[in-house]
């Protein structure tokens, strides 16, 4: 039996945390914090680069599907879906390695010296909206909820409508903007749900798309087309788009081909889809210049979408990606290209097919990733001027 000076002291415990909560109460917020230990020496302090939460860049996080009232300029949400690759897959985790790539971004060290602005302080706002939660088990479910999502992201009403309309943000057919959505694959097959999505909003969309291989092979030619689930894969979705009308006819375009083919049909495929492309050794002829003009001048002024398979980059710069090819364009050409897409009519971006389990300990693949969707942004923000880079370098030289 317990002692009786033990029950006197257990009933005293409720009286003792009752006055202390009433000398809490007593106390400002003001005084609270001076006399907290940490708050008191440091205030709010926020996260490191390699502490807290990992959302793309540190930005603020919603799960956005969840609630159907946020409001959204810009949007980036992660697709983790992989069961449509043909070689190896593991791009199911490309949103978190993207993210991870990410830490060393932040919205208030985010200004480029090259584009002259903040893209994530230059009137619109960005949000990290979490991942779609994408079944891996079934293709003919997992694509329709690509989709899904992705309509639901549109149809958010856009909170900062007036910087968009300065921006030249394009209104769809409906006269209303609609948010800008960066997607992180993810196999590159996502691209065909954004495309019925978009194309839902804006009609027929024009597309760029980075890529080593062209992905409009036409299904029936190939091994594995044993029913029409299996024809829909990350080889095969542009052609699919084209069937479907989904894009332009003839306002396409890649860039950075150098895969091998299995004869002059697959390139005849290819302009029945609407595609022109540029071949990844077509820079060392063309130039910076004339890759950007070739591609502007193919999209004109429509709606673009920009599609970017991280295998346009060559594997010593981005080896964790299913195909991996030879031969592709290094860091720095690619994101200077990407820069240079600024003054088109984007509707949407994706940036595909980063599988980490196959990068570097370095995380070269994630961190190029994660560099380029800040190149989207900058994109978006109409941050990449020639003149701009003149101006900052006679800055630069004065001082």
């Amino acid at each position: 039996m317990p002692r009786l000076s033990s029950l006197l002291a257990l009933a005293a415990v409720p009286l003792v945390l009752a006055h202390s909560n009433h000398q809490t109460a007593d106390l400002t917020a003001e005084e609270i914090a001076n006399k907290d230990a940490w708050f008191s020496k440091y205030g709010k302090t926020g996260d490191l680069s390699f502490t807290g939460v990992t959302s793309f860049a540190h930005l603020p996080h919603v799960r956005c599907l969840d609630e159907p009232g946020q409001e959204l300029d810009v949007a980036i949400i992660g697709m983790p879906f992989d069961s449509a690759v043909s070689f190896r897959p593991g791009a199911r985790f490309g949103p978190f390695g993207i993210r991870s790539g990410s830490r060393r971004q932040t919205k208030i060290r985010g200004y480029s010296s090259v584009t002259g602005i903040n893209p994530y302080q230059s009137g619109y706002s960005v949000i990290d909206c979490g991942d779609v939660p994408i079944s891996p088990f079934d293709p003919s479910i997992a694509i329709p909820q690509v989709a899904d999502a992705y309509a639901s992201l549109l149809s958010r009403k856009v909170p900062n409508a007036t910087a968009f309309e300065g921006l030249g943000f394009a209104k769809g057919l409906d006269g209303e903007l609609h948010p800008r959505v960066i997607s992180l694959g993810g196999d590159h097959t996502i691209v065909l749900p954004i495309l019925e999505s978009l194309h839902s909003v804006y009609g027929p969309i024009s597309v760029i798309h980075f890529d080593a291989h062209i992905d409009t092979w036409n299904p029936k030619r190939y091994m594995g087309s044993l029913s029409p689930q299996a024809d829909i894969n990350h080889g095969t979705f542009f052609w699919h788009a084209y069937e479907k009308g989904f894009i332009k006819p003839g306002a396409n375009i890649h860039a950075g081909i150098r895969t091998r083919f299995s004869g002059p049909e697959d390139l005849q495929d290819d302009v029945t889809a609407g595609f022109d492309l540029i071949h990844t050794y077509d820079l060392d002829d063309m130039g910076l210049e004339g890759i950007t003009r070739k591609i502007k001048s193919r999209v004109g002024n429509g709606p673009v979408y920009i599609s970017l398979d991280i295998d346009v980059a060559d594997p010593s710069a981005a080896p964790a990606t299913g195909t991996p090819e030879s031969g592709g364009w290094s860091s720095r050409e690619l994101r200077r290209i990407v820069q240079s897409m600024k003054g088109l009519n984007i509707v949407g971006m994706d940036i595909v097919e980063v599988a980490p389990a196959y990068d570097t300990n370095a995380e070269l693949t994630s961190i190029l990733a994660a560099d380029l969707v800040y190149d989207f942004l900058n994109v978006l923000a109409g941050g990449v001027d020639g003149r701009q880079i003149q101006e900052k370098t006679a800055v630069h030289e004065e001082l």
